[in-house]
């Protein structure tokens, strides 16, 4: 028998974060032959003291091993880190963390965590079970209305020509071509996505700026000219909602562009910029160190200086009750995006929680965090974002990085360590909200990441000759981003689709996975199952809160279940070369084959690269 496992719950309650004052069982089992006379848990808060626990004998577990318990609850939210100590005649043991949750009896080793939140931590209920559909508004759909009040300077280009790559088409300008995708074009199209089940859409930067991804904010009062107007935005959000539909936008808030209104770098505008003067109302938000021409900048990029968050007039403009964040939601948007939260402070991430309730209490907060988001630490300082005064929700790039290495690489221990390290740690207010892709604008084409080259450390000239999948390669890669898909769509959280990833566009990095999308280059199988992936989570409970409970796992194989109250599914994966067979339990052999093989015997036969899903 193991000593213990933190995701297994004969020796853990809850594999999961707990609430304040919330309880937790924890139980060892000791070998009899170590003579252990007493037992303690010791934990230990971030930045505090250690605190012991005594533990309890319990009994016996067969004949040479006893069980030790303990409850456990923590009185305020945190992070917080444990191990075992064992007292016997020869001196102190101790039961430590030597990973995948699965604990040894060590002189010394690694701790085990458990994240606490607070007690009325409450995530918005309409996101569980949805679906999210991510937009690059340049370059999803164009109304063809014609645009105004823009620079002439901006490059206009024709609609699904390749995205400029190299300077020298550029003319000393990057990321300054077009395409004239807009708020209308997306509207246009929201019959396309109901079909998808898509219920809420995530905007990258609608904000006038001087670059096509917008991220370099000009004007957080004004929608870009070219991508339209307030009304459209407030058309686009009254259309959607009548298809079930929520709008999100992306928020940038760590930095601004140097040509903006608020820098002023080019004297393009007509307001007294920080660059132009100290007595700008606008010097104080950011970081000067040899005014004006040396200052702090978004890694050290000079088109992106940075703001100084903490800084209290730029709280009131962003947060205030009359400041940025309310202004756009009053228009009928449901939630925010948060670029680079992990460079956001938490005074900022604690008002700007309180603004968006402040206005609709249901409204969504979704950081971008690239790493576990419970243990995060930035410049420092742990993060607290998911205990209850930050966000709801993160960007799931472990899970991203989980179910693309499993489906190229097929370990299937590695998946579901990773994936069961997320759900040890999170809240489940935000487990079952996180945002799930498996692609962004900031990633290579999710195809392309399984079947493509590795286009780390190349420029983008090699990229650009290997941004095409061989014929043999594409066709391959479909069946994977089946496969892919089926888990992103049945794992805890919410999946975010990468627009175009539904009928198999390809590209390696920005710019080549920033291309137009290909209404005229579908591929027809991979667009059909996107729907019968929507069509399965809008009929199914389990996948809006059920348990994830690992059922089998082998080499190449895996196979889980999602447990709801009133439903169940499982989901078997074979990535093997050779058929194989997985033990998923007599259970299932009266269950509904929606995908695949049935089950027979407790048994599940899969052929090499098939999958099956199971509903009972």
């Amino acid at each position: 028998m193991e000593v213990f496992n933190s995701r297994k719950t004969e020796y853990k309650s809850a594999i999961r974060a707990i609430k304040v004052g919330e309880e937790v069982k924890l139980r060892i089992c000791v070998p009899r032959s170590i003579n252990c006379n007493g037992a303690l848990l010791c934990v230990t808060k971030d930045w505090e003291s250690t605190v012991y626990y005594n533990m309890f004998w319990a009994g016996m577990a067969e004949d040479d091993c006893e069980y030790w318990e303990v409850h456990f609850s923590a009185t305020t939210s945190g992070l917080y880190w444990y191990h075992f100590e064992l007292e016997t005649p020869w001196g102190k043991n101790f039961i430590t963390n030597s990973g995948s949750g699965t604990g040894d009896i060590t002189i010394e080793g690694g701790e085990f965590q458990q994240t606490v939140y607070d007690d009325d931590y409450k995530t918005p209920e309409w996101l569980k079970g949805g679906i999210i559909y991510q937009i690059f508004p340049d370059r999803f759909y164009s109304s063809g209305e014609k645009k105004e009040g823009y620079r002439p300077s901006r490059v206009m280009r024709k609609w699904g020509d390749e995205p400029f790559w190299a300077e020298e088409q550029m003319n000393g300008i990057w990321n300054n071509d077009y395409f004239g995708g807009d708020l209308k074009g997306i509207e246009q199209k929201l019959d396309y996505l109901e079909e998808l089940g898509v219920t809420c859409i995530y905007l990258n930067p609608i904000f006038e700026a001087n670059s096509n991804h917008r991220y370099d904010t000009a004007d957080y009062e004004r929608i870009d000219p070219l991508l339209g107007d307030e009304k459209d935005l407030k058309s686009l959000c009254s259309k959607a909602k009548e298809k079930g539909i929520s709008i999100i936008l992306d928020g940038v808030f760590s930095h601004t562009g140097c040509d903006s209104k608020y820098f002023n770098m080019y004297n393009n505008y007509d307001s007294v910029g920080a660059y132009n003067s100290m007595s700008s109302p606008y010097y104080s938000w950011y970081k000067f160190i040899d005014y004006p021409d040396n200052y702090q900048s978004w890694w050290g990029i000079r088109l992106l200086p940075e703001i100084i968050e903490e800084n209290e007039s730029y709280r009131e403009y962003i947060c205030g009750e009359n400041g940025i964040l309310r202004k756009w939601m009053k228009c009928g948007i449901r939630g925010w995006r948060l670029d680079v939260a992990d460079e956001l402070p938490d005074i900022f991430l604690d008002d700007l929680r309180n603004a968006v309730k402040a206005e609709n209490e249901d409204a969504v907060i979704i950081g971008e965090v690239w790493e576990d988001a419970t243990n995060k630490t930035a410049y420092g300082l742990r993060r607290r974002y998911l205990l209850g005064k930050q966000l709801d929700s993160v960007m799931n790039y472990p899970f991203a990085d989980a179910v693309l290495k499993f489906v190229r690489f097929h370990n299937a221990g590695a998946f579901f360590d990773d994936v069961m390290s997320i759900i040890e740690n999170y809240p489940k207010e935000s487990l079952h909200i996180l945002m799930n892709h498996i692609g962004t604008h900031d990633t290579e084409r999710a195809i392309t990441r399984l079947v493509g080259e590795n286009p780390d450390g190349y420029d983008r000239v090699w990229q650009k000759e290997h941004n095409k999948l061989e014929a043999e390669d594409y066709f391959k890669g479909v069946s994977m981003m089946k496969i892919a898909s089926l888990l992103q769509f049945t794992l805890p959280g919410v999946p975010s689709i990468y627009y175009g990833d539904e009928i198999g566009m390809q590209g390696m990095k920005d710019p080549f996975n920033r291309a137009c999308m290909s209404w005229d280059n579908v591929n027809e199988e991979l667009h059909r199952w996107y729907k019968r992936l929507g069509e399965i989570r809008k009929g199914c409970s389990a996948l809006i809160e059920g348990d994830f409970i690992p059922v089998y796992c082998l080499h190449k194989t895996a196979a889980y279940k999602r447990a709801g109250n009133n439903n169940e599914l499982l989901i078997a994966i074979n990535l093997d070369d050779e058929s194989q067979e997985l033990e998923i339990g007599y259970e299932w052999d009266n269950s509904y084959a929606i995908f695949g093989e049935s089950s027979r015997g407790g048994k599940i036969t899969l052929a090499p690269y098939r999958y099956a899903l199971l509903s009972r």
